[in-house]
């Protein structure tokens, strides 16, 4: 990951600046993540440390998080034993992913204390533990391990803490030309820039494959320059000269490094502090995962419906087969009755003439030797009537089976661009449909649901040519534009029978850059986000209706052209979207 030890040495050297900052509040917003409210000569700050297993990260952020009504338990004796204390030192262990903050406090009786908070950046067993350092016992973890889990150390309250084992590996920052060439063990000129790679990150601490990529690009994948690139990196960090970068590659991949990353091709961003990237590298990623979390549910059930519905469709689709055979059965039973004399109970089968075909072939019939040969024929032509009836009931039956399920994708493409003021809403609208119980989420109606006006909040854009576009990214902010704030003049988009956002162009003059990026920002905001060339109908929102009793987002449309766009991330981030506007509703 690109959280190695050298970037966590450029993150502690940044933080120095809190050193006797006062822990004004302590806050656990999820599980993993703990949020210090910090006070100092640098200002108010708020101290982000998480141990998420996907995402261990630290430092200084700028949002604000949700917090549950009953704080955890690690979180308040957390508030027991630092809040309101003071940051007395944060330091790096080695050049490991280990940070320790002392934090000085007074006890019960008035007496000044110690006590370290050691958070453990190493990837999927990330931890953030509480102890006395004095004595090196345990008062607890964010993450408690067992011996179940771990042979080589636990990590519980009361017990003594050991570190995480040690990589035994080089120091890259006193690091010798000599001691680099042995180290290296003498790579052959034609050497793999994967092996160059391999070879640095096995023999040298805090390096991670990412920068072993860059020293080695560097090198120009030479080994015998591979000493220069290495020694220039390490120059830099040795002397805290770092270039905090965040690239984003045109596949949509990102990487951040407190190093210029000049191997990578993509989009640039620069910052002047290491938190200050991290901030905006684990942004996205973050409130990713905390969707991801907090619709893992949501998508279980959703995706549980779809594939029931497939199996209803299956069963339908096998008795509307099935019905097909439906004039046979009424032929075998008229063809029974005129030849009733010629067949006597117990026969298993009737050999016939087929008077239906012009060369009125011999058939045989089955029979139940049980019954009588009238029996028989009334058997035959009550399955023509059960299959003849069972075709209507499965005919609908089906059509709104393969609804429902254009329905559901609708829901799952939603829940794959929901934003966290999204999440209320979805869980409302699956609640109203009856796909879960309809109980009060979190933040519904709050900071994280809707608006307080009752309002869905639209992402809104603006073209390049300075023309309102408005997008709904789930199935209630689908309804609400666009029979609420579309005007009968305004163009309408959507992407052709593909679930995804309603789009409404807030004008009746535009010129053909606002449709294209208006085509685009439905395309992108659909199931078809990572294709190229994707259909997008587009029409006046006076010829879209919503039929009567239609399931939420549902509509139909007509007078419309079709145009085809390949949705492009860096097009869309330059509209310039900004979540929560309604657009402002027309008069009913």
């Amino acid at each position: 990951m690109s959280l190695d030890g050298l970037a966590i040495r450029a993150l502690v050297r940044e933080l120095q600046a809190w050193k006797g900052a006062l822990i004004s509040k302590i806050y656990q917003p999820a599980e993993f993540d703990l949020v210090l409210h910090l006070r100092g000569t640098a200002g108010p700050g708020r101290l982000l440390v998480s141990a998420n297993p996907s995402l261990p990260r630290m430092h200084l952020t700028e949002r604000t998080r949700e917090n549950p009504q009953e704080p955890p338990m690690f979180c308040m004796l957390l508030r027991k034993h630092c809040e309101g204390g003071a940051v007395e030192a944060i330091r790096q262990r080695d050049l490991e992913r280990i940070v320790e903050i002392d934090i000085r406090h007074r006890n019960e009786l008035g007496d000044p204390v110690l006590k370290r908070l050691v958070v453990e950046l190493t990837g999927r067993n990330s931890n953030i533990i509480l102890l006395d350092p004095a004595s090196g016992v345990i008062h607890d973890a964010i993450r408690r391990v067992t011996p179940a889990v771990s042979s080589y150390r636990t990590v519980l309250p009361g017990g003594r803490y050991v570190p995480p084992p040690p990589q035994n590996k080089r120091d890259p920052l006193a690091e010798s030309e000599t001691g680099f060439r042995e180290a290296m063990g003498g790579l052959p000129a034609d050497v793999a820039h994967a092996d160059l790679e391999r070879a640095l990150v096995g023999a040298y601490a805090g390096i991670s494959p990412l920068l072993a990529r860059e020293i080695a690009h560097r090198a120009g994948g030479n080994p015998a320059d591979l000493w220069n690139a290495f020694h220039a990196v390490m120059r830099d960090a040795a002397a805290h000269r770092y270039h905090p970068v965040v690239i984003r590659e045109p596949d949509g991949k990102t990487a951040f490094s407190v190093f210029d990353l000049t191997h990578l091709a993509g989009e640039k961003q620069t910052f002047p502090s290491v938190q200050a990237c991290m901030e905006t590298f684990f942004r996205d990623k973050a409130e990713r995962e905390y969707i991801r979390q907090r619709t893992a549910d949501l998508v279980r059930i959703v995706s549980g419906e779809i594939a029931k519905n497939e199996r209803r469709i299956a069963r339908l689709r096998e008795t509307l087969e099935e019905a097909r055979e439906a004039d046979k059965h009424r032929r075998f039973g008229e063809l029974l009755t005129a030849h009733l004399h010629a067949v006597k109970r117990g026969d298993e089968r009737a050999e016939v003439i087929d008077y239906y075909d012009e060369s009125q072939p011999v058939v045989a019939i089955p029979l139940d030797p049980q019954l009588s040969p009238s029996e028989n024929a009334q058997r035959y032509f009550r399955k023509y009537t059960k299959l003849k009836n069972s075709v209507a009931a499965a005919t609908k039956q089906l059509e709104e089976a393969e609804a429902e399920i254009r329905y559901l994708e609708s829901v799952l493409q939603a829940l794959e661009t929901a934003g966290p003021q999204d999440i209320a809403e979805i869980r409302e609208e699956l609640a109203a449909q009856g796909y879960i119980r309809g109980e009060r989420s979190p933040g519904a109606g709050g900071k994280n649901g809707k608006k307080k006006n009752g309002r869905p909040a639209v992402l809104s854009f603006v073209s390049s040519e300075g023309i309102p576009i408005l997008v709904g990214k789930n199935n209630t902010q689908n309804d609400y534009l666009t029979g609420r704030v579309a005007a009968p003049d305004d163009t309408w988009l959507h992407a052709k029978e593909i679930p995804g956002s309603h789009v409404v162009i807030r004008s009746s003059s535009f010129g053909e850059a606002t449709l294209h990026e208006a085509a685009m920002l439905a395309a992108y905001y659909s199931r078809a986000r990572h294709s190229g060339n994707v259909p997008v109908d587009y029409t006046l929102a006076r010829h879209v209706r919503k039929p009567s009793g239609a399931k939420p987002g549902f509509v139909i449309y007509d007078h419309h052209k079709t145009l085809f766009v390949t949705p492009d991330e860096s097009v869309i981030r330059g509209l310039a979207a900004s979540p929560g506007a309604s657009g402002g509703e027309r008069e009913a």
